[in-house]
């Protein structure tokens, strides 16, 4: 799943975005609203976690605009106030789920996997195939009941490749729905991670390489 997190306190973006990216999710920063919209036109996001108020543009009118443009990211807006009357104004805006400050992190990572389901509505949330089971949830994965000790990028790169249900899934998928935006697109980092997914998952292998991907 890969999420942007925009907020303007950098030590709370930050620990926002490292809570999120040790579940596994790849995780992008955005400081403002004029940046957040940059990102977005830029890159495909599952989630956007948006703070209310922002300065450039306000919280507000990007929630506006990402509506507007019919984009299929999920979007959860937070803010100071729990108010009803702001908690209504925020999803009227057509935010899909709203979370005030302070808030518990556990939560937050729990309504973003929600949202992330949400935007892939066909996929459940445990995904089953060739004797693997994958809980998104629990960040958990088995083959044959053996629990598979996976890294937190295993395990990225197994539930797109899952997801996928048998469909080709190119290495610039992985890239950017595995990592976040910093990772060098010429890096081997995918062909390392998918090396080392297959091993862990034993024989016979599952994990097929095709030309410009790979595919279950």
């Amino acid at each position: 799943m890969r999420v942007l997190v925009v907020e303007d306190e950098q030590v709370l973006a930050g620990l926002v975005a490292d809570g999120l990216r040790r579940h596994g999710m790849a995780v992008d920063i955005a400081y403002d609203g004029a940046a957040a919209l940059e990102r977005l036109a830029a890159d495909d996001y599952d989630v956007l976690v948006l703070d209310r108020d922002l300065p450039e543009v306000h919280g507000d009118d990007v929630c506006r605009q990402v509506v507007a443009k019919g984009a299929a990211v999920r979007i959860l807006m937070l803010t100071a106030s729990g108010a009803v009357n702001q908690r209504v104004q925020g999803l009227g805006l057509g935010a899909d789920d709203y979370l005030a400050k302070p808030f518990a992190y556990a939560e937050l990572v729990a309504r973003v996997q929600a949202l992330g389901r949400r935007r892939a509505a066909a996929l459940p949330p445990v995904l089953e195939c060739y004797g693997i089971t994958l809980d998104g949830p629990r960040r958990q994965a088995f083959r044959d009941s053996r629990y598979l000790a996976l890294s937190r990028k295993e395990f990225a790169v197994l539930e797109v490749l899952m997801q996928a249900r048998g469909a080709v899934v190119t290495t610039e998928e992985l890239l950017e729905r595995a990592w976040d935006e910093n990772t060098d697109p010429f890096t081997t980092v995918v062909k390392v991670t998918i090396s080392k997914l297959r091993a862990k998952l034993g024989e016979p292998s599952v994990i097929t390489t095709v030309p410009g991907g790979y595919r279950l």
